[in-house]
């Protein structure tokens, strides 16, 4: 497929705030249940969790790039009964506006925060899977019909939004740093071990579609050598990404390096040093390296039609 930009900001950074909302209502609860000795202190959740919608807002924002005519968006929630997009149109904004309500109830409202909160939970969590299911009901792009799709995608969310967390921490109240922190870790960890699993499931993967079926011819070998027209097209242009697959292990290593091993490490030493720099810059290296990952799920997934347009010339 060919990645479109819009959607790759519009996953992660809503992503990014989806998780940092469920950090923050975590600690809280946590607190609560006699887990962690020291909640969140209130302009932590207040700026942590307004962070969060306007992460998600910018995410918004950006899904509008990719439509031929804007104007008409609001129609893309008139099929909620059977369509993801459709609900994941309607959860965005519930998500947003919970999460905004959240981050002013300690100023505003402070008896009612931890249900807002719960509330932002549940929409955030929601919102993960409406997202994942975009993608992983479309059975014929084997790349994404699997439920490892929902599963990372609520994986990589978490692990930015609890590393945006603790770098907050650090600079605004440090008493939850240590939950922040190992939950940081965790997730970005569990998302490494997610990812390399829809890799090797990939990567083993049998396609069910091969050239011989594509066009109903039996011969052990077929070699396309022209798409049959000299210009590109709609197909050419939306369902492939024209890189080499040299282009795509760089991609690969952008992703790992960024998403996981550079992060993991500049935790560590944050951590270590409560140096909201080192985790801000983690956070920042986390983000930048989950936009590689992102472009990546989109560019290896294969569209059967694909078999018609191999060459260009």
């Amino acid at each position: 497929m060919n990645p479109a930009w819009s959607v790759v900001f519009l996953t992660t950074l809503a992503g990014a705030g989806q998780g940092l909302v469920l950090a923050l209502f975590e600690a809280e609860w946590a607190h609560r249940a006699g887990y962690l000795a020291v909640g969140p202190e209130p302009r932590l959740v207040a700026f942590g969790a307004l962070g969060g919608a306007l992460l998600a807002c910018g995410g918004l924002l950006a899904s509008f790039l990719h439509l031929g005519r804007p104007e008409r968006a609001w129609r893309a929630a008139a099929m909620w009964r059977t369509s993801w997009l459709s609900r994941e149109v309607l959860v965005l904004p519930a998500f947003i506006a919970l999460a905004a309500a959240y981050g002013a109830a300690p100023f505003w409202a402070p008896g009612f925060g931890f249900a807002l909160g719960a509330l932002a939970t549940v929409a955030a969590l929601a919102l993960f899977l409406c997202t994942g299911m975009i993608y992983a009901c479309i059975r014929f792009l084997q790349a994404w019909a699997t439920p490892l799709t929902p599963l990372n995608f609520t994986l990589l969310g978490c692990a930015n939004g609890f590393t945006i967390a603790v770098a907050l921490a650090a600079a605004l109240g440090r008493a939850p740093l240590p939950f922040f922190a190992v939950g940081a870790l965790g997730f970005t960890l569990a998302g490494a071990l997610g990812r390399a699993a829809a890799w090797r499931r990939n990567a083993r993967s049998v396609p069910k579609s091969t050239l011989q079926t594509a066009i109903g011819v039996k011969h052990g070998r077929i070699v396309q050598q022209s798409q049959g027209f000299s210009g590109g097209s709609f197909n050419t242009r939306e369902f492939f990404h024209g890189r080499s697959a040299a282009a795509l292990v760089r991609w690969r290593r952008l992703a790992v390096a960024g998403a996981f091993v550079l992060p993991l490490a500049l935790l560590g030493a944050g951590w270590a040093y409560a140096s909201a720099p080192l985790l801000g810059a983690a956070a920042a290296v986390q983000y930048a390296g989950l936009l590689a990952e992102r472009w990546l799920f989109f560019a290896e997934a294969q569209h059967p039609q694909n078999l018609y347009y191999q060459r260009g010339g």
